[in-house]
């Protein structure tokens, strides 16, 4: 069983670095390599603590104070005099050395920046959106990684927020941002989230700000996370119910399949719209949905417009196997041309493990119960081409998995049987 990595404080840390300056006259940066080096052979995680040297006077070493405190001590005093404009100068420091490295994140919410973080930004509400977007940017920061710091409060102050503030797009990213951080790998401000009303927020907001390719990704990625199961401290999350509230009480498919086609034009949106598309198909109407809203000619048409973008092609072929759960689906996909898509398209990215792995897993999902889907994808090359993309990538597990093959060949007729690859049919 392996040990967990030992952690330490920053102020021992600190300490050991005052020592090897005072102690052994080493020079400041020397003294933070001697100590870093000292604590990593005693196998000590570093991954959290700040590694600098103590500032030096004319008076000779001090006690450190490294600058996230400093802002934060900065920050606090103006909080407690309400002064707006010397919040705004704060937050700004403050935000810049939270960006710096994790560790300054962490050593702030030890010292208890988050209740000043809410304490400016229930001054920021009272003041102007400015000092709004600086509070919610600062705390969409110090959260990153850090979803235990919003407490009750906080979450409800933050739909509040999002809802007071809907027609502002740069509130609205940074708010939704807020709750990505707040949501990943904690499944009780998930539900608390959703119970307080953030889900109509996530997709009205892409609805409203159809134009902001920021706020678009910013929301989808807000979506997908509400669907996540990835909070090992709770045995049973609601990731499905909450995919079904998305779909079924907030128009998510229509709202998902609408904007793929308001953004035609930008492969970074088209990957994050279809990647939250696969994730709330969970459900065989769902997958039918889809089709009736138009989608599956939306997905189709994006494996041909943007077959030289390998991260929109990865997504859409994501999307197409997770609606082909629906046996109906499977062919309506089918006579739209799908498997010959798929097909070109692992052709075209046969170096890419990704696609290829995409593209058998979503001709086996096809074939899977469908003897005639079989026959198309045979005829269509599905399979010569899977076994390229096999042999190209021998030491990927994914690429390599025989079953995708499986629901092709076994309905397969032997006119077509016969002139495969006599290691294909070895495999089968």
């Amino acid at each position: 069983m392996k040990m967990s990595a030992k952690r330490i404080t920053q102020e021992t840390f600190d300490a050991a670095v005052r020592e090897n300056i005072e102690e052994f006259e080493m020079e400041p940066e020397e003294a933070v390599k001697e100590a870093v080096e000292q604590f990593e052979s005693q196998g000590v995680d570093l991954s959290n603590i700040i590694k600098m040297a103590p500032k030096v006077s004319a008076d000779g070493p001090q006690e450190p104070t490294h600058d996230i405190l400093q802002a934060l001590d900065d920050l606090q005093e103006s909080v407690a005099c309400s002064h707006p404009q010397e919040v705004s100068t704060h937050l700004t420091r403050f935000l810049e050395q939270c960006k710096q490295h994790k560790a300054s994140r962490f050593l702030a919410a030890q010292k208890g920046a988050y209740p000043i973080l809410l304490a400016a930004w229930k001054l920021a509400v009272a003041s102007d959106q400015d000092l709004l977007l600086q509070a919610l940017n600062a705390l969409s920061a110090l959260t990153d990684g850090q979803p235990d710091l919003l407490d009750t409060q906080g979450l409800q102050l933050l739909v509040v927020t999002l809802a007071q503030n809907a027609d502002a797009a740069d509130l609205t990213c940074s708010g939704i941002r807020c709750v990505c951080h707040a949501s990943l790998k904690h499944e009780q401000n998930r539900q608390s989230l959703v119970k307080a009303g953030v889900l109509p927020l996530l997709t009205g907001a892409i609805t409203r700000h159809g134009h902001c390719a920021d706020v678009v990704r910013e929301a989808c990625w807000a979506l997908r996370v509400m669907t996540f199961d990835d909070d090992i401290r709770v045995p049973f999350g609601h990731a499905h119910d909450h995919a079904k509230m998305i779909v079924q009480e907030n128009g998510g498919l229509k709202v998902l399949i609408e904007a793929a086609k308001a953004f035609s034009d930008n492969p970074s949106v088209l990957s994050e719209l279809c990647s939250t598309l696969s994730r709330l198909t969970v459900r065989n109407e769902f997958c039918q949905e889809v089709v009736d809203l138009g989608g599956l000619s939306v997905l189709v048409a994006l494996l041909a417009n943007c077959s030289d973008h390998q991260d929109v092609v990865k997504q859409v072929l994501s999307a197409l196997r997770a609606i082909a759960g629906n046996d109906d689906v499977k062919d309506a996909i089918v006579r739209a041309g799908g498997t010959e898509s798929i097909v070109a398209t692992m052709t075209q990215h046969l170096a890419s493990p990704q696609v290829c792995e995409q593209s058998c897993a979503a001709l086996c999902v096809l074939a899977l119960r469908k003897p005639e889907n079989s026959r198309v994808i045979m005829e269509g090359g599905g399979a010569r081409v899977a076994l390229r993309a096999m042999k190209a990538h021998p030491a990927e597990a994914g690429v390599q998995l025989r079953r995708y093959l499986l629901p092709i060949l076994e309905n397969a007729p032997s006119s077509v049987l016969g002139c495969l690859p006599a290691p294909l049919l070895f495999q089968h």
